[in-house]
């Protein structure tokens, strides 16, 4: 074989055997990306997650230092966290269903964990707390008839109290303009979702932002006076055309809480976990006890208010007999405008408390609503447009409505409030503290 062509023959091997050794190194990293595109996957972006939180607390002290984890259905701990100085964790999970633990190597010494694992199923757009048990486990018990009615009868006089609140504004405005304000419920609702969003989207905590919220809802009374009623007051509007304007005021409210709040029951970020205090019949919550103890201090001052200073006093001129009071030289329309802002901070503070108490800590775009009905049924029963008449009806309501569970499903228990206004529109439509007929 000639040399040239012999020479020929070894490149054409070496550069065959180079090509082969080429695409077998190609199909080989082709193969490692593409193991590794298969194992790995990517991080759920920020959008993707959803808040997971809650407080640990044991009793009323905060369970600190405490580690958290939530584990895949695998049992692989996605991710972690710690809770703070008051007891607060919280962390952002894909949409999915995990268990959330508590390490127990990690609770403090004297400190019990009733359970130490809690299921969760996280949907996407919905922030999910997760309530853990402190404390030493109880075991179920039979617990006699007196000693539920009597709780009930406690539970009843926190839903009454709170109804007070919210109500005794609607009834001094209509003692003092005759107005009867169908969207009074949306300035409940409308208070409610302030704190919220103050307390939650702005990260205040819930006292604060309750405080913040009332100032709102002031100006939002300020506003409903001065934008709406006094210029149809001023035009002679009649009791009924104003009527049909509050109902459609509330309707714009409450739909437009819908649009921008949302159709789902949302969380507070503070006092999320309970633990009862006392025992027995007088067992209790610290909010509940609370929203006792802020709705009496609150109630008490209005009275007091009512009672001994020189605008309360104008306050009741003006209910009683307004024409007198203006020729007495009162300025009705600054009494109308304070009574305003007061339904108005009333309103927002009992929405918080409703919503805490009432709702387990969530605020409703319709809780409102849902509250108006029992607020007129209380101040019809104890005497339309005297503030102390619906102070004794809603406490009443409040009393019959929770009471009636011991006998009705807990679904129906509004119907009993709604069954008094109807019996006392029949029987004594003046109320219990109300006139048979107005002077004047």
């Amino acid at each position: 074989m000639p040399r040239h062509a012999q020479r020929a023959r070894v490149l054409g091997a070496k550069l065959g055997a180079g090509a082969l050794l080429t695409l077998l190194a190609s199909l080989l990293l082709a193969g490692i990306v593409g193991t590794g595109s298969a194992v790995a996957t990517p991080a759920p972006s920020s959008d993707d997650t959803v808040r997971v939180f809650g407080t640990l607390r044991n009793g009323s002290d905060p369970v600190a230092e405490v580690k958290v984890d939530a584990k895949d259905q695998a049992g692989a701990v996605v991710q972690s966290s710690t809770s703070s100085d008051t007891g607060a964790w919280t962390m952002n999970l894909p949409p999915g269903t995990y268990s959330v633990v508590i390490d127990k190597s990690t609770i403090p010494s004297g400190v019990e964990v009733q359970k130490d694992t809690v299921a969760v199923t996280v949907t996407a757009g919905s922030p999910r707390p997760v309530i853990f048990l402190f404390g030493e486990e109880r075991t179920a018990t039979e617990i006699g008839a007196a000693e539920e009615l009597t709780r009930l009868a406690i539970d009843g006089l926190r839903f009454g109290l709170i109804i007070a609140i919210t109500g005794v504004g609607l009834s001094l405005i209509f003692g003092t303009t005759g107005l009867t304000n169908f969207a009074h419920g949306e300035l409940v609702t409308l208070g409610a979702v302030v704190a919220w969003a103050i307390n939650v989207k702005l990260g205040v905590q819930l006292i604060p932002a309750t405080i913040l919220a009332i100032i709102v809802g002031i100006g939002v009374g300020i506003l409903n006076e001065l934008g709406i009623w006094r210029p149809l007051r001023r035009r002679r509007s009649g009791l009924i055309a104003m009527l049909v304007v509050s109902i459609g005021l509330a309707l714009i409210m409450r739909y437009g809480i819908l649009i921008f709040f949302s159709d789902r029951a949302e969380p507070f970020d503070d006092y999320q976990v309970q633990t009862q205090i006392g025992s027995g019949a007088f067992a209790i919550t610290p909010v509940n006890l609370w929203c006792i103890i802020i709705s009496l201090v609150v109630l008490l001052l209005v009275a007091l208010m009512l009672q001994k200073t020189r605008i309360g006093k104008a306050m009741r001129a003006v209910a009683d007999n307004r024409d007198l009071a203006a020729s007495s030289g009162i300025n009705v329309d600054r009494v109308i405008l304070f009574v305003w802002a007061l339904s108005g901070g009333l309103a927002t503070l009992g929405g918080v408390l409703f919503a805490m108490s009432e709702l387990g800590g969530r605020v409703q775009w319709e809780m409102g609503f849902k509250l108006l009905l029992l607020m007129f049924a209380g101040i019809t029963l104890g005497g339309l447009g005297t503030a102390y008449g619906a102070l004794l009806g809603c406490v009443i309501v409040g009393l019959l409505v929770q009471v009636s569970t011991y006998w009705i499903n807990p679904d129906l228990k509004y119907i009993g409030g709604l069954l008094v206004l109807i019996v006392i529109l029949t029987i004594r439509p003046q109320g219990i503290l109300g006139s048979r007929a107005r002077i004047g």
